[in-house]
């Protein structure tokens, strides 16, 4: 019986021999190649020690819900003892953290370490703005500093795993979850994506402070049908590949460690089980060596789904299908023993899931370093990192409305009103998915509002006292503070609890009665500045006739109050840009920016309104085109809209050549002014259009950007390079192609605007 200390040394001494060996042979290519060969070696060295018992206890995750507390059971600790359990989730008490992964080092029959997982979304205690809005800064800076603030926050507790990025294509406002995701475009995710992997895992995945990254949810859970989570998604392969799977190859190639399956089936086959995205895709195709792990239930959930009979049916479907780890349900723990004595499911087949997890052990480096630093929660909340949230949220929000330019305010205003439910509700404030973060830290407007006028200047009447009230009673109150008032600013907006999982809605209007409380105080005739925060785009189209401005702060997080304060005020200038297209009403979704053309596009020139049609009108195909008799066939906002303290203007868009050969490259240029008064950032955004596929082709698609800042009269010449590869996509056979021919190309400020010119890519 080998020692267990001897055990842990052994592979630092097996990996330190094979790198000498590699180094004097030739059998090494390289010095990656060497320490890939031997991480493969260390693997198979504890790989060979384990029975079949525990070989089945490293696909088991155990836990318990994120508010549950309670002691450690002995049931708990003889499991990890004996070898049963290869991850937890949730342990959030720091002695246990300790107890459990001493017990498992100590007294396992392999000495191998538990990986501590949690949902660090958009921080630990340090809240940052919500994935949505952190999107909305078009900054991938501010998603990595983000995730690596939250990897520093997190680690302090023995967490080396979290559940994100969520980068699922969101298309419809519907979903709770689009707050957790980047928004619609594959480009613009596939950047953030990257982002967030470098912030969470760090430049070595080793070092204590790093956290591995899990790419979500694999795959197309955004384009649940309805909005309504958990859903079927319904998608052709083409667009598949083009649109939902982009952002999750640009994680692999950044070095994500593990993938989660998502809830929903994908063309009738539940993620959990699905082959053709596990084993086809991921490891085949994108060449993934890292482990994946199911959502939380979801193996055993493909039994409602239809999909599988019972829960051994589920073990099988799922570990056949390439899934890894299972997630708190426990059928590979009752039934992967009987598959395999069965001979259903094969040893190698075990063991290629057990080395996808001991790979990432090894490289989160737990068998050198499995316990964590307790003496680090000064780095918690530290100044340092709520100044990075503050930053994050000032460049998340959204300047929508400005009518004649009241923004920014000034500071001799002598009475301020403020009201609205969500003007001092620190907990709503830090949004979906903050199972850590702490009210009593939160940093609201109101407070920061006096704190920058003084308080007398500030007078403050809630109205409603949550998002959702309908009661009018403290509507006279807020009435009579408005009066008294020069300028009222409104924080509207949902709860936390609005968005998120399970909490998608069919009216994505302001809820409650925050919409009449607005319409009785433009009665005022008070000026009316409308902040949002919520998890999602809202319907706006009953009140924003009624506001003289409106900021989009999404869930801001913990600095969220001074950045808005900030924001209003003039010392930062909105940035911020929308990553969603953003719906007149809910009947428009879903609504995206890069749809196809279809045979009928609508046009301004054709398109005829309900209201102008003639009673008793002869039956017609009124306007010939694709649009609603209602609302028409705009957004409210397009995709990349917003508004500065100043304008921009865009003048001599340039091409290096009229054509390119494929596999050549075309280089786009054009000159960007600021025509205003005040110092501002834009977002200079790269769109093109392949005008004829074998496929139909959107009508734009996002294929670069640049921040840029600029001060009043000054100009900057902004460059884009468009490689031929930049062009691809999958056409009939699946094949990854550009195709010769006629091509459009933007340099603009939004979806819907830009200087437009045509290039020819031509065969060589």
């Amino acid at each position: 019986m080998i020692p267990q200390k001897m055990k842990r040394i052994l592979p630092a001494i097996t990996f330190f021999s094979i790198s000498i060996i590699c180094l004097l042979i030739s059998g090494c290519d390289s010095e990656e190649q060497a320490v890939k060969s031997s991480l493969e070696r260390k693997v198979d060295s504890i790989l060979i020690n384990m029975s079949l018992e525990e070989k089945i206890g490293q696909t088991c995750q155990r836990g318990t819900s994120s508010r549950v507390k309670g002691e450690l059971s002995e049931e708990l600790k003889d499991a990890v003892r004996k070898g049963k359990i290869g991850s937890m989730i949730n342990v959030m008490n720091k002695d246990y953290v300790e107890e459990l992964q001493r017990i498992a080092v100590e007294e396992s029959p392999n000495g191998i370490p538990l990986i501590f997982g949690r949902d660090v979304i958009h921080g630990f205690k340090t809240i940052f703005p919500i994935p949505l809005g952190t999107a909305a800064s078009w900054n991938p800076d501010i998603a990595e500093e983000g995730s690596r603030v939250a990897a520093i926050e997190a680690s302090t507790n023995g967490i080396r795993w979290t559940f994100a990025p969520m980068i699922d294509i969101s298309r419809d406002a519907r979903w709770g979850r689009i707050a957790e995701s980047a928004g619609e475009d594959p480009y613009l995710t596939s950047e953030m994506a990257r982002a967030y992997v470098r912030g969470f895992q760090g430049e070595d995945l080793a070092n204590p402070s790093s956290i591995a990254a899990c790419a979500k949810h694999f795959a197309a859970y955004g384009a649940a049908e309805g909005g309504r989570d958990y859903n079927t998604a319904i998608i052709y392969e083409q667009l598949l590949r083009d649109v939902y799977l982009q952002p999750f190859h640009a994680s692999v190639e950044e070095g994500v460690a593990t993938f989660m399956t998502s809830f929903n089936d994908l063309n009738g086959v539940p993620a959990s089980g699905n082959s053709f995205l596990l084993k086809q895709v991921l490891r085949d195709e994108w060449k993934f060596d890292g482990f994946v792990v199911s959502d939380w239930n979801s193996v055993t959930e493909m039994i409602p789904h239809g999909f599988c009979a019972d829960e051994k049916d589920a073990a099988l479907k799922a570990s056949s299908a390439g899934l890894d780890m299972e997630m708190m349900s426990t059928s590979y723990e009752n039934y992967l023993k009987e598959l395999i004595e069965e001979d259903k499911l094969t040893i190698a087949q075990l063991d290629k899931m057990v080395k996808n997890i001991l790979r990432i052990k090894f490289k989160l480096g737990l068998f050198d370093n499995p316990g964590f630093d307790r003496n680090r929660d000064d780095m918690v909340l530290s100044d340092e990192h709520k100044e990075a949230a503050k930053k994050a949220a000032v460049e998340s929000f959204v300047l929508l409305k400005n009518e004649g330019n009241i923004l920014p305010l000034t500071n001799d205003l002598k009475k301020v009103a403020v009201v609205g439910p969500m003007a001092d509700a620190p907990h709503d404030q830090l949004g979906t998915w903050t199972f850590d973060g702490e009210q009593e830290t939160t940093e609201t407007p109101l407070p920061a509002l006096k704190n920058h006028l003084g308080q007398s200047k500030v007078l403050f009447s809630q109205g409603l006292n949550y998002s959702r009230d309908k009661s009018k009673i403290g509507f006279n109150d807020a009435l009579r503070t408005a009066r008294q008032s020069e300028v009222v600013l409104f924080f509207a907006g949902e709860e936390a609890i609005l968005s998120g999982e399970a909490h998608s809605r069919s009216n994505i209007d302001l809820p409650g009665a925050q919409e009449e409380l607005i319409s009785e105080i433009s009665k005022t005739g008070k000026k009316v500045i409308l902040v949002i925060m919520a998890g999602r785009p809202i319907t706006i189209g009953n009140i924003i006739d009624k506001v003289d401005a409106i900021l989009m702060a999404w869930h801001p997080g913990t600095m969220g109050g001074p950045a808005i304060v900030d924001v209003l005020f003039g010392e930062q200038s909105p940035s911020g840009r929308l990553p969603v297209t953003w719906p007149k009403e809910v009947g428009q979704i879903p609504i995206y920016y890069n749809h196809t053309n279809t045979g009928r596009p609508a046009s301004n020139e054709s398109f005829v309104q309900m209201d102008s049609i003639p009673i008793g009108a002869w039956q017609s195909s009124l306007g010939n085109n694709s649009h609603y008799l209602d609302i028409g066939f705009t957004p409210q906002f397009p995709f990349g809209f917003g508004l500065a303290y100043t304008t921009f203007e865009y003048n001599n868009l340039k091409l290096s050549s009229p054509e390119i050969a494929l596999g050549d490259s075309l280089i786009v240029s054009a000159e960007i002014t600021n025509t205003g008064s005040m110092a501002g950032t834009e977002v200079v955004q790269l769109y093109v259009r392949d005008m004829v596929g074998s496929l139909t082709r959107p009508i734009r698609e996002l294929k670069g950007f640049r921040k840029i800042s600029l001060q009043p009269g000054e100009s900057k010449t902004v460059e884009f390079t468009i490689h031929t590869d930049d062009l691809r996509f999958h056409n009939q056979n699946m094949e990854f192609v550009t195709e010769p021919g006629a091509f459009k190309v933007w340099i603009a400020p939004n979806a819907h605007e830009g200087l437009e010119a045509d290039f020819h890519v031509i065969s060589k």
